[in-house]
């Protein structure tokens, strides 16, 4: 579904939880994979039970990847990610965990090209526990209505 959602239109404070997706052992050996990142930490069950965790962990490029993909819901026409920033990994995610992003309207700016601001939405990943695991702010360049109007 694609929808037009303007600058003025996101309101600092709106937030919204995505469905759960849990993460299996086959995401973390596709990830590995597409990677190149086959570290024991997430590939090599024996030795990750010498190591503080006691199993293996999934990426935290992949949990990052699979977080963001839970917001993906809507098409905004009037709106296009600009960036993240403050990549945080808070907590370890295990196989069969279960994951949800928490996405919330952060702020709002002005931005240099006539026309645009920029929407700030900060995104926090907890697990089935409530476990906060991830962290970052999501920038997007969002048209303004001004520009159609």
């Amino acid at each position: 579904m694609a929808v037009k959602i303007y600058f003025e239109d996101f309101m600092p404070g709106e937030r919204r939880v995505t469905t759960g997706r849990t993460i299996t052992e086959a995401d973390i050996v596709l990830h590995a994979g597409q990677t190149g990142d086959f570290y024991p930490h997430h590939m090599d069950a024996e030795w990750c039970k010498t190591q503080p965790f006691k199993q293996r962990i999934a990426h935290g490029t992949l949990i990052f990847s699979v977080a963001v993909g839970l917001t993906a819901g809507v098409i905004n026409e009037a709106a296009m990610t600009y960036g993240y920033e403050r990549l945080r990994f808070i907590a370890p995610v295990f196989i069969n965990d279960t994951i949800k992003t928490t996405l919330t309207i952060k702020e709002k700016k002005a931005h240099k090209k006539p026309g645009y601001g920029i929407v700030s939405e900060l995104l926090e990943v907890h697990n089935q526990q409530e476990q906060l695991v991830l962290v970052c702010e999501h920038l997007l360049l969002v048209e303004k209505k001004a520009l159609h109007g």
